[in-house]
C-alpha cells in the first residue's frame, strides 16, 4: 500500500501532522475535570466535521467529560473497524507551564500527554484526513471513539466501548508505541481494591492503651498484600494510596488505602480477587472492610489477535520497516474489546517515552511512518 498511487494525491507531512498534534497538546484535559475534557471534544468535533464524519456526543455523568463518536460518511453502519483514543491525561492544568512545557529539541517534541496519547489519538484522525483529501474510500467503515476518562479506569466508558467492540470486526488501540516502536497484543489484567480499617480512637499520651489503631493495621495489611507479588507468575501487588488518622495526638480510628494489581490471566485475577477478600484483622478491636476487584480483564493474545498482527506485520513490511509486539503490565480500554473476542491491536500510537511523567515526549521521526501504519490497515482490513 502507497499513497502516492495518484501523482497529485498530498502527500503524508510529518509537520503537518506535528501542528495538528501540538494544537491538541495545548489543550490540557485532566480525567477529573469534565469542562477541560470536553474542551478536547469540543476541539476533535470540530476536527471531525471538517472530514464530513457522522458524529455522536454522549452527555458525561459523575463529573467526567463526554465520549464523542465520529464515524466516516461511508460504509454504512455495519461491521468494520473500531478505532479507540482517549483524550484525557493524568496532568494538571497548568503543567505545560509549570512541568513540562511544549517545545522540541531534536527528534523529541515535549508536552504533556503528547505520548500517552494525544499523538496516537490525532495519528489516527490525521491517516482518516489524508483518505478524504484523496477521495479513497475504505472496504470497510470506521468508528472513531474518544474517551473522556481512561486513564482511572473508563468508569463511564466501558459499556458504550464494549457495544461499540462488539458491532465491529477489529479494534484498534492508539495508545503509544512501546520499545523502538513496538505495538502491544497483550496486556495484564487490572484490579483495584479499596480497604478501610475502623479501630478506636484515644489520647495518645494519657489513655494510649484504651485506643486501637487502624494506621497499625492497615500498616501490617499493607505489607501482606505487598508479599502477593511473584514475578515468576508475572503478579505485582502496590498498595498506592493510604490516608488515615486525625491528629498525631489521637490513636487513630480509621484509615483507607487503595491497591492495584496485576494479573497476567483471568483465572490468576479470580486467585487474587480471593485472596484480598478473604483478608482479615489481627486485631479484634480493628474492622476490616474490602472492596473491589477486577477493573479491567486480562488482554491475552488469542488467536484472533495473531492473524491480525501478522496482518499488521504485513502491512508494515510493505511501508519498509518490521513491526515487533510484545506484552505490557499496563491496561488500556483495549482490555475490554480483547477480553470480548474481538481482534485488537494496541499501542498504534506515536513513538516515545515518559508516559505520565515531567519529561513525557514523543518522537518527530515516528510521525509519517505511524500514519503510513494506520493508513495501511484502514486500507486493508476487510
Amino acid at each position: 500500500m502507497t499513497d502516492n498511487k495518484v501523482s497529485n494525491e498530498p502527500r503524508i507531512d510529518a509537520d503537518e501532522i506535528l501542528q495538528g498534534i501540538l494544537e491538541w497538546v495545548e489543550i490540557e484535559s485532566p480525567s477529573h475535570d469534565g469542562v477541560a475534557v470536553n474542551r478536547m471534544v469540543d476541539r476533535v468535533k470540530l476536527d471531525m466535521r471538517a472530514v464530513n464524519a457522522r458524529i455522536d456526543r454522549t452527555p458525561g455523568r459523575d463529573g467526567f467529560g463526554d465520549i464523542l463518536t465520529a464515524r466516516t460518511p461511508w460504509g454504512g453502519d455495519g461491521p468494520g473497524i473500531l478505532v479507540l483514543s482517549h483524550l484525557d491525561t493524568v496532568h494538571p492544568i497548568g503543567f505545560k507551564e509549570r512541568d513540562n512545557p511544549i517545545r522540541r529539541e531534536g527528534d523529541k517534541v515535549y508536552g504533556p500527554g503528547i505520548y500517552d496519547m494525544k499523538g496516537g489519538a490525532y495519528v489516527a484522525y490525521y491517516a482518516l484526513r489524508h483518505l478524504v483529501r484523496c477521495g479513497r474510500e475504505t472496504t470497510l467503515p470506521i468508528t472513531f471513539m474518544y474517551i473522556p476518562e481512561e486513564e482511572i479506569g473508563s468508569p463511564t466508558s466501558r459499556k458504550l466501548i464494549e457495544e461499540a467492540a462488539l458491532a465491529n470486526k477489529y479494534v484498534l488501540v492508539t495508545e503509544p508505541a512501546r520499545e523502538g516502536g513496538k505495538i502491544v497484543t497483550a496486556r495484564k489484567g487490572v484490579l483495584h481494591f479499596h480497604l478501610t480499617t475502623r479501630g478506636k480512637p484515644a489520647h495518645a499520651g494519657s489513655r494510649h492503651q484504651d485506643g486501637r489503631s487502624a494506621i497499625r493495621e492497615m500498616a501490617r495489611l499493607a505489607l501482606e498484600i505487598e508479599g502477593f507479588t511473584d514475578y515468576e507468575r508475572e503478579i505485582t501487588a502496590n498498595v498506592g494510596l493510604i490516608s488515615g488518622g486525625s491528629g498525631i495526638n489521637v490513636v487513630p480510628a480509621l484509615c483507607t488505602a487503595q491497591v492495584d494489581m496485576r494479573a497476567p490471566d483471568m483465572p490468576t485475577a479470580h486467585e487474587l480477587v480471593a485472596r484480598m477478600h478473604a483478608l482479615t484483622s489481627r486485631d479484634p478491636g480493628v474492622a476490616l472492610e474490602v472492596a473491589g476487584g477486577i477493573n479491567r480483564p486480562p488482554y491475552e493474545k488469542d488467536a484472533g489477535i495473531s492473524a491480525l498482527f501478522e496482518h499488521a506485520r504485513k502491512v508494515a513490511a510493505g511501508i519498509g520497516f518490521e513491526l515487533e509486539d510484545l506484552k505490557t503490565g499496563g491496561g488500556s480500554d483495549g482490555n475490554f474489546t480483547a477480553a470480548l473476542g474481538v481482534p485488537t491491536l494496541d499501542g498504534l500510537g506515536v513513538d516515545g517515552y515518559g508516559a505520565h511523567a515531567d519529561y513525557e515526549h514523543m518522537y518527530y521521526s515516528s510521525l509519517e511512518q505511524r500514519v503510513r501504519l494506520m493508513l495501511g490497515l484502514f486500507e486493508t482490513l476487510k
